[in-house]
């Protein structure tokens, strides 16, 4: 049994061939950027998702061993996207991303209006927000209505791959919870009312579990991608959900930090809990419940950094932050660097550098943004465990793991041991991992055992406290300054 994974993330798409003992055998990565037209405004063509995929399949398939033989493909991508098609499936408009898209900002008014705050809270889980789809949907009405006019279907990255590889249109019920107020996350289905208040045109997919076999690879895919035709796909999910996947972190108490462009947080529950600043959603596998956070930079901010100081390689720079010492020599880092999702839901929220001098160097700079994202953290920790949460185990990946500085940095800041296991690809793996249970059922501890444990270094944790409770009155010392510039902007850009 060999599997592959493909997963479509913000900065580039990656694909992972993976054997039934899951042995890594061969990678793939297809870096890309997103579109930023307008400020607040992050796009992406859909187009480029099925030739990203297709392209790391047959690279996949062409470094693999000769007697290799594929029996299920797994998907993910970022999200929640709007991606809007016709009755052809052909994209209309490149996809408006998930809560790092700021646009329906009005749309999120109007609807909180018509359709009444706690109602959607009760409904669907989460409140409307920069992360919800259907705000995003009736913008596209209001500003793009020859689109809307012809739009018949709605995919995010995982469903558009799924369509164009067995030609079936469906959607996981994880990503359908978070296309907020279109879904019922206590009835589990499509909620009418509000889907033909908001879009009346859509012809919404059919709903199904992410590791769900949702077609077979059609003759037309096999000859896009290489692989053969007739196998398995499953019905794949948001990446997040993915990620928690590869790593074990599907248990009640599991929390999953996920280091990428964006920070997310998943916390597993068994019964929903109901936070105004969090979001509420359908776990990956049946029977689960989550509880969410997501920060609309992370990485974002490093390799920004990056480039501003000539693109040196990220091992020099994080050698230079470990040198700058915690506090970073005096620097503390507001990291809205794209407004903010989780727990603050800012749109216009802006990054902040407080305590700057010419003496500071690009280590100290490089330093404060991992202690941000750090602070960031223990902010969505400390909002989950007081809703309720119950926090047992915290389980990291992604890229960010690498170098062990970053992890060792948030776990000096929150106080919490993380575990990271051998494979940290991330998504890509959580893909390639439901697609083989849907042929061979392996379990993820015995394919993906714990590499090491990051505990928390008692000795800066004092300061640390300390510079957590600065960075938590900074932002409100700087909010309405940032509403202010955000307005500025775009009044000078429209």
């Amino acid at each position: 049994m060999t599997v592959i994974g493909v997963d479509i993330g913000t900065s580039s798409s990656k694909g992972v061939l993976v054997d039934e003992d899951g042995s890594v055998l061969a990678t793939a990565v297809r870096p890309h950027t997103v579109d930023r037209p307008l400020p607040g405004h992050v796009e992406m063509d859909a187009r480029v998702w099925w030739d990203e995929f297709a392209s790391i399949t047959r690279e996949l398939l062409k470094s693999a061993p000769d007697d290799t033989s594929v029996t299920a493909v797994g998907v993910s991508g970022m999200g929640p996207c709007v991606a809007l098609a016709d009755a052809t499936d052909t994209p209309l408009r490149p996809a408006i991303l998930y809560g790092v898209d700021t646009r329906a900002t009005e749309q999120i008014r109007r609807l909180d209006h018509e359709l009444g705050r706690d109602a959607v809270l009760r409904r669907c889980g989460s409140l409307l927000s920069t992360q919800a789809v259907g705000p995003k949907i009736a913008w596209l009405a209001e500003h793009e209505p020859d689109v809307a006019a012809r739009a018949r279907r709605l995919y995010m990255p995982s469903s558009y791959l799924v369509v164009r590889l067995t030609g079936t249109y469906v959607l996981d019920h994880h990503s359908a919870s978070q296309a907020v107020p279109l879904y019922d996350s206590v009835a589990r289905e499509w909620y009418e009312p509000w889907t033909r208040h908001i879009a009346p045109w859509l012809e919404l997919p059919r709903l199904l579990w992410p590791g769900d076999i949702a077609g077979q690879v059609t003759a037309e895919a096999a000859d896009a991608t290489g692989l053969p035709a007739g196998i398995p796909v499953i019905t794949g999910t948001i990446d997040a959900w993915s990620e928690a996947l590869s790593v074990g972190a599907q248990r009640t108490g599991d929390l999953m930090l996920m280091y990428g462009s964006t920070m997310f947080l998943i916390n597993t529950l068994s019964e929903r809990l109901l936070v105004p600043q969090l979001w509420s959603t359908v776990g990956a596998l049946p029977g689960t419940r989550s509880l969410a956070g997501g920060m609309a930079t992370s990485g974002m901010i490093t390799d920004w950094l990056r480039e501003l100081f000539g693109t040196p390689e990220h091992s020099e720079l994080l050698a230079e932050a470990e040198a700058s010492g915690p506090g970073a020599r005096g620097l503390l880092m507001l990291p809205y660097f794209a407004g903010e999702r989780t727990p603050v839901a800012d749109p216009h929220a802006r990054g902040v550098i407080a305590g700057l001098t010419v003496e500071h160097t690009r280590g100290d700079l490089y330093r404060a943004a991992l202690e941000a994202t750090a602070f960031g953290v223990r902010h969505n920790v400390e909002a989950m465990r007081a809703a309720g949460a119950d926090i047992r185990r915290v389980v990291a990946v992604g890229g960010g793991t690498r170098g062990g500085l970053w992890t060792r940095i948030v776990s000096a800041v929150t106080g919490l041991e993380q575990e990271i296991r051998t494979v940290t690809l991330g998504a890509s793996y959580g893909a390639a991992f439901l697609a083989a249970s849907t042929v061979g059922g392996p379990l993820i501890d015995e394919w993906n055992p714990v590499r090491e444990r990051v505990a928390p270094d008692p000795q800066p944790r004092s300061g640390y406290d300390e510079l957590y409770a600065l960075y938590l009155r900074l932002y409100p010392a700087t909010r309405e300054i940032s509403h202010e510039l955000a307005e500025h902007r775009r009044h000078t850009t429209d």
